[in-house]
């Protein structure tokens, strides 16, 4: 008898194989729930309401570093992004470098997202702009009442939480914030009022990742323990459809014959990246992130996040990890 999972996750060209139904994880009668990633963070995080969930991995790190084991991920990275592109500043702040943050007011929807801890960390690495160099304001972009997921608490940041009838864009057009970072562009962008802070992020990204060898991951999915101390295998097995769903679908990207999505150039855009970044250039598994995973738990113990960090194969289900051989 097939173990009934439900799985609340984006709806995405890698995980279009599962939705469906393309794609079945052995023995698992799935239900997939497509959600936007704002709704199911809360909704996992907040209530728990899923046997299996995309995740922020910020979050997650976040979670097991103070303790909680609640969920447990497997190895598959549902979004990534490079996100040079995500600095969106007013066009009369007088920021025209990363250096010239310094004093500003930065608006982030939560401090703890990982695409702000991604930006933050490169700002200190690559720039050497601290998170205390500026002065954050933390809440909703588009609609009031967005809280902190998890609490939070640093010394010597200043963070404050915007008033519960404002939004973070009306605070950056009103010119009540210099600056916001994170996942979705303020209203006014594009626009005469606010511009990203680079202009040219594609060349600046593929620089990034020339130096760094990172190709930053977002996203994670996890899967409750209670379930995995029931039925331990489950996480093997979810773990196998992710895999061979993202497959297919890259596989059709390379595909001449009929484009897979509506981009004209979508050959040529594959060739370049794989030409940069390698034939598998959105691996899922441990050993081909590690990199980057090391980069994402340093920077949130660098940040004030995480209270620890962990080594980075506790973080996964342990099934996942290795292989069988014939």
């Amino acid at each position: 008898m097939p173990v009934r999972v439900t799985l609340a996750c984006g709806a995405t060209d890698r995980t279009l194989p599962m939705i469906l139904g393309d794609v079945r994880p052995a023995g698992i009668d799935l239900t997939f729930l497509r959600m936007s990633p704002e709704e199911v963070f809360w909704r996992m995080t907040r209530h728990a309401e899923f046997d299996a969930a995309e995740m922020s991995l910020s979050s997650y790190i976040l979670r097991r570093s103070r303790g909680d084991d609640a969920l447990v991920a497997i190895p598959v990275f549902t979004s990534r992004e490079f996100r040079h592109s995500c600095i969106w500043v007013r066009a009369d702040a007088g920021i025209t470098t990363p250096a010239d943050l310094r004093g500003k007011r930065m608006g982030v929807p939560e401090y703890q997202m990982t695409a702000a801890v991604w930006i933050r960390g490169f700002l200190s690495d690559d720039f050497g702009v601290q998170p205390a160099d500026m002065h954050w304001y933390s809440g909703g972009l588009y609609q009031p009442g967005r809280e902190e997921k998890l609490p939070i608490n640093i010394p010597g940041l200043d963070l404050r939480a915007i008033r519960a009838d404002q939004t973070l864009s009306d605070m950056l057009l009103g010119g009540e914030l210099d600056a916001i970072m994170g996942a979705r562009a303020p209203r006014g962008f594009p626009g005469p009022r606010v511009r990203r802070l680079f202009a040219d992020f594609r060349r600046v990204e593929a620089d990034y990742f020339e130096r760094s060898g990172v190709f930053p991951i977002m996203h994670t999915v996890v899967i409750g323990h209670a379930l995995l101390e029931r039925e331990p295998w489950v996480a093997r097995s979810l773990y196998d459809a992710f895999c061979e769903s993202k497959r297919r679908a890259m596989s059709e990207l390379s595909e001449p014959a009929v484009l897979a999505v509506t981009l004209p150039w979508q050959i040529a855009e594959v060739e370049a990246t794989q030409q940069l970044m390698g034939e598998d250039y959105w691996p899922y598994g441990v050993e081909p992130n590690r990199v980057a995973l090391e980069t994402l738990m340093r920077y949130s113990c660098e940040q004030g996040l995480a209270e620890r960090a962990l080594p980075i194969e506790t973080l996964f289900a342990p099934s996942t990890l290795d292989d069988f051989r014939i």
